[in-house]
């Protein structure tokens, strides 16, 4: 059994049979396995009215357990600056965010979950990291290891090269 990349890959060298595509052998499939992983249209979060761009803003600030001012929910949640402040929106108007303005400079806002947003977060969780557990079935122990590992040291040479340094 063949996955999607596979035949990209294929196509690619068809059309550049001089130039290895191996990156998106690995890129290709990352970008792949995330955007499946965002569309999520099946698991707890679609049942709550939620997407999983929008539980990372609230488990951000669960998981900080402080408040966050836009920029930092972006830095958090490795989104853009314009896409938190959309999803925000959506969480203010569903009363699970908070905003409190500065005290001191009033363009700066403060974020923070509201005891609904709270509630929600800790009744989700559980559900979506078993969720997610099945996403991950078919691989054995090892070979989530392994996979995490790799990813983990992927990530920090792609954080090197572009100058980001660890949160």
């Amino acid at each position: 059994m063949e996955d999607a990349v596979a035949g990209v890959l294929r196509q690619w060298h068809q059309a550049y049979p001089d130039l290895d595509p191996e990156p998106i052998a690995v890129l290709g499939r990352i970008n792949r396995i995330a955007a499946l992983l965002q569309q999520g249209r099946t698991g707890p979060l679609p049942h709550e009215g939620l997407t999983r761009s929008e539980f990372d803003i609230l488990g951000a600030l669960r998981r900080t357990d402080r408040e966050l001012t836009p920029s930092q929910l972006a830095r958090e949640t490795f989104a853009s600056g314009a896409a938190v402040t959309k999803r925000l929106r959506q969480l203010e108007e569903r009363g699970l965010v908070a905003r409190r303005a500065d005290d001191r400079d009033r363009r700066v806002s403060h974020l923070s979950l509201t005891t609904a947003g709270r509630e929600l977060v800790d009744r989700v969780y559980p559900d979506l990291l078993a969720y997610d557990r099945t996403l991950l079935s078919g691989l054995t122990s090892s070979e989530r290891e392994d996979l995490s590992r790799d990813l983990g040291r992927l990530l920090l040479v792609l954080e090197g090269s572009s100058g980001r340094t660890q949160l």
